[in-house]
């Protein structure tokens, strides 16, 4: 089962975290409040896992709805 997302981020920087984050590629993430709040960011992968990051490696995207039904769809 997947993780309902919330929108999303791209990924900036992989400072770290060579092996699990691909530079200038989207990431769905999830909204976590208690995340954000120590500076982490919520982001899911192909397989439908969650996973923490720091937030400094992402940057959220505001995209049309179009668009983020289309990539719903594809992921």
């Amino acid at each position: 089962m997947r993780t309902k997302t919330d929108g999303f981020a791209v990924c900036l920087r992989n400072s770290g975290f060579a092996a699990s984050l691909e530079v200038r590629k989207l990431f769905a993430f999830v909204n976590d409040p208690e995340a954000e709040a120590n500076d982490l960011i919520r982001v899911v992968d192909e397989s439908g896992e969650d996973y923490l990051y720091p937030a400094t490696l992402f940057r959220k995207l505001t995209l049309p709805n179009d668009v983020q039904r289309a990539l719903r769809v594809a992921s």
